[in-house]
């Protein structure tokens, strides 16, 4: 049985909290958290030049941070991420896919299986902000990027969580 026919219907346990009965330590997690708000971060930019007085992707960007460091709450987590949602909501193009990556990457503090969310919406983010030629290309450069500031801890859970999901998300991780 192939790995992604085990987990149909359920929660890879590699992404479930040691204390919920998975195999997610602590430390793991909040490496998680950190990688997907780099991916977030990365794209920032492309949020912000069009909506520079919404600060919600970018707090949320900010809240994955402190969680990351044991600063902030899974409740303010939370809270972050269905604000950088609504921003999502309130825009379009490639605003929207970096609100979305915001949201995803402070969702991994509740869930740590967002942090790929993260980085999709990021590379779907660079591809609608580039001209059409260019833009296959341009998402191919954000996942190589977003892979060489991938911590050594978690590199082969990330990269195996890609290759797991690529097929539902888009093939966004064909770099």
């Amino acid at each position: 049985m192939s790995e992604m026919t085990q987990y149909a219907g359920r929660r890879d346990p590699r992404f479930v909290a040691i204390h919920r009965g998975g195999l997610l330590d602590v430390p793991t997690h909040r490496l998680l958290a950190s990688w997907a708000a780099d991916c977030a971060e990365h794209v920032l930019p492309l949020f912000t030049a069009k909506y520079p007085q919404d600060d919600r992707p970018g707090r949320a960007i900010e809240i994955a941070r402190a969680w990351s460091r044991g600063e902030a709450s899974v409740g303010e987590a939370r809270e972050a991420a269905f604000a950088a949602h609504a921003a999502a909501r309130s825009t379009s193009d490639a605003a929207r896919e970096v609100a979305r990556a915001a949201g995803h990457a402070v969702a991994t503090a509740h869930m740590a299986d967002h942090e790929l969310g993260a980085a999709a919406y990021a590379i779907k983010a660079v591809r609608l902000a580039s001209a059409d030629p260019e833009a296959m290309a341009a998402g191919a450069r954000e996942c190589r990027w977003q892979r060489e500031q991938l911590p050594e801890a978690i590199r082969e859970l990330v990269l195996s969580d890609e290759e797991l999901r690529n097929k539902r998300i888009w093939s966004i991780f064909s770099c």
